[in-house]
């Protein structure tokens, strides 16, 4: 299983705000440089972001996103879940598979799924910087400068 571009971006985003001085808002443009990722991408996932109220965005002069939450209380399997969407991975329907009736594939797959996100279940966004937040950091404000 691989995670979509956009969840990889939202945790990106979660990790360089995590290291980030309490309350130091930044910008779109900020995340695109130290990550070379597209403005465009980035303001679909900051947007998502605000919708789940785990950031919060203003705007001006002076404007920009930063933490809406805790990071001890942003769960990686509620973020990772709601980036990804929570469609079924593997789709017996569409097209129709003949082996159906009697496959077990979804079933499986399913059981893993469920796994996947017990397992996250116990990360929160300060499990991803722990104990190297000042090591980001300063890798984050070198791809800036």
């Amino acid at each position: 299983m691989q995670l979509k571009k956009y969840t990889d971006y939202g945790l990106r985003v979660l990790m360089y705000l995590a290291c980030q001085p309490e309350q130091t808002m930044t910008s779109v443009r900020k995340i695109c440089d130290v990550f070379s990722l597209s403005a465009n991408h980035v303001n679909k996932v900051v947007h998502h972001l605000a919708k789940l109220e785990l950031i919060d965005t203003r705007r001006g002069k002076n404007g920009g996103f930063v933490l809406a939450k805790p990071l001890t209380s942003i769960r990686l399997d509620y973020v990772i879940r709601q980036l990804e969407g929570d469609e079924e991975w593997i789709d017996c329907h569409s097209p129709s598979c003949v082996a159906l009736p009697a496959c077990q594939l979804n079933g499986i797959v399913a059981q893993g799924k469920v796994l996947f996100y017990q397992h996250l279940s116990r990360y929160t966004v300060a499990d991803l910087v722990t104990d190297k937040r000042a090591e980001l950091h300063a890798i984050f404000v070198q791809q800036i400068a």
